[in-house]
């Protein structure tokens, strides 16, 4: 039986110095999707106060929802969910998301690759300024990607391009994280 939670705290704790959202979401595409509004909505008045359009808003509801949607595609195990977590502090925001399959490590596709899926984590590399994989016990796995604050201030800033390096969309994103030790 899976358990649906949600938790948000609404300002850091006194020995805190960061928010927290965490929720578990079945691992379907209607759960994916109730998932990235969740933090959306949670994410809209921490990162965008005055513009709910903002692009530090957009990055980071694009990054959640292709973490999400990658869990509940290839992380699904029957009677299991996934989890999503968001940690926001003055340095970054982490993104992670947690699913049952560990055995399924993600990987991106090259462009020219010809394979009619994988390209969401081009986007997940494109738009975060860090992002990987771990194990997660038992037997499950964490995709996170981070991204980080350059003023320190409620807004993200997109990465610096080097000259020469074509445009990419503006994006502001944080690290991702996500707990399963509620999910067995």
């Amino acid at each position: 039986m899976n358990q649906k939670s949600g938790t948000a705290t609404r300002h850091p704790l006194a020995h805190t110095d960061h928010l927290t959202f965490s929720t578990l979401f079945p691992t379907t595409r209607h759960g994916a999707h109730t998932a990235r509004l969740a933090a959306e909505h949670w994410l809209a008045p921490r990162l965008s106060p005055d513009d709910p359009r903002d692009d530090d808003l957009t990055t980071a509801a694009l990054l959640v929802a292709e973490l999400c949607a990658n869990a509940a595609l290839y992380g699904r195990v029957r009677g299991r969910g996934a989890r999503l977590a968001l940690r926001l502090d003055t340095a970054e925001l982490r993104i992670e998301v947690t699913d049952a399959r560990g055995d399924r490590l993600p990987t991106a596709q090259r462009l020219d690759s010809g394979g009619e899926s994988g390209r969401g984590l081009l986007l997940v590399e494109s738009l975060s300024d860090d992002w990987g994989v771990r194990p997660h016990h038992p037997g499950g796995k964490t995709v996170w990607a981070v991204c980080r604050r350059q003023d320190g201030g409620p807004h993200l800033s997109p990465p610096q391009r080097s000259e020469g390096e074509p445009e990419q969309p503006t994006v502001v994103v944080g690290v991702v994280q996500t707990g399963f030790d509620q999910m067995g």
